[in-house]
């Protein structure tokens, strides 16, 4: 932002302090105007015609600025992708634990990327390893939605699952 000595125009539509329209003006008449309140001349609007300019405490204005934004980014949650990685020819008790750690995942609100990588022949079987993601995704109905069903990439098969939204 422009303020003070840094605003270029010649002519400025001044607001005051208080809100209130002060008309257009001079650059060096709102100068004036500012420093009699001890305060600063801020550029709001640099592409109306005039631009806009307001009396302010630039100081107080970053300050709240700064206080917001650092509010909004302790607000957002981020999300990050955790992948569990499956065999066509996976047994029970293994399916068991990929399965406890993808709900895991989806618990704590990431989203999950469930993954089957097909070796040698298997590749000729997709079918097997499409069963193997359905089944992981039924599985996981009450904790996640599917974000993208099971798709072919090369020799590996993607299931993306989301955190179900209960708020």
């Amino acid at each position: 932002m422009m303020v003070n000595d840094g605003i270029r125009a010649r002519e400025l539509r001044i607001i005051g302090s208080d809100g209130e329209q002060l008309g257009v003006k001079s650059k060096s008449d709102a100068l004036q105007i500012a420093e009699a309140a001890n305060l600063d001349l801020v550029l709001v609007s640099p592409n109306a015609n005039p631009p806009v300019a307001r009396i302010m405490d630039y100081g107080k204005f970053r300050f709240d600025q700064q206080k917001r934004e650092r509010e909004a980014r302790k607000n957002q949650k981020v999300v990050s992708l955790k992948e569990v990685r499956l065999s066509p020819s996976i047994d029970e008790n293994d399916f068991q634990t990929k399965l406890r750690n993808a709900r895991k995942f989806l618990e704590k609100g990431d989203k999950v990327k469930a993954s089957i990588r097909f070796k040698g022949r298997a590749i000729t079987h997709k079918e097997i390893g499409q069963r193997v993601l359905d089944r992981l995704a039924s599985e996981l109905t009450d904790v996640s939605t599917i974000e993208s069903h099971p798709k072919m990439d090369g020799r590996s098969m993607f299931l993306m699952l989301a955190p179900k939204a209960d708020k």
